[in-house]
């Protein structure tokens, strides 16, 4: 069964897909299963340049990619940035380019009091921020 807004990756073409509605059956594309992307974390795996960190100045909220900036060239970039409510009735994304910085400012009247920041890197794959709230 799948689960709203989980994303999966074609291995054949590249094709993302996210999921909006729940439902029974596989994912399948380019005749072939398609993958499930885990969302990986700090604790996990020690990729400094890949797990979002939320860095709250004031009211002001921004998203960062990693504690070592993230490559955003050509061949190795951040697809996007996203927060997710806990309930997953509210998110917000920003689709990143190469050569763009790797982050997401939250307008100072954005009520998230908690949420789960994701990125999602071309190369490496999902990852999911934790509790690394800096002030």
């Amino acid at each position: 069964m799948t689960e709203r807004l989980q994303i999966y990756k074609c291995n054949v073409c590249g094709n993302i897909v996210e999921i909006i509605n729940e439902g029974e059956g596989q994912l399948v594309c380019c005749s072939v299963p398609m993958e499930l992307l885990e969302e990986k974390t700090k604790e996990e795996f020690v990729q400094e340049k890949h797990v979002p960190i939320v860095v709250i100045e004031g009211e002001h909220k921004t998203i960062r990619v990693g504690s070592i900036p993230h490559p955003m060239e050509a061949n190795h970039y951040i697809v996007f940035i996203e927060a997710i409510s806990p309930d997953k009735k509210y998110l917000k994304r920003k689709f990143l380019f190469p050569g763009e910085e790797p982050k997401m400012e939250l307008k100072q009247n954005c009520n998230y009091e908690n949420f789960t920041a994701r990125e999602l890197c071309n190369i490496h794959g999902l990852w999911r921020g934790n509790d690394n709230i800096t002030k």
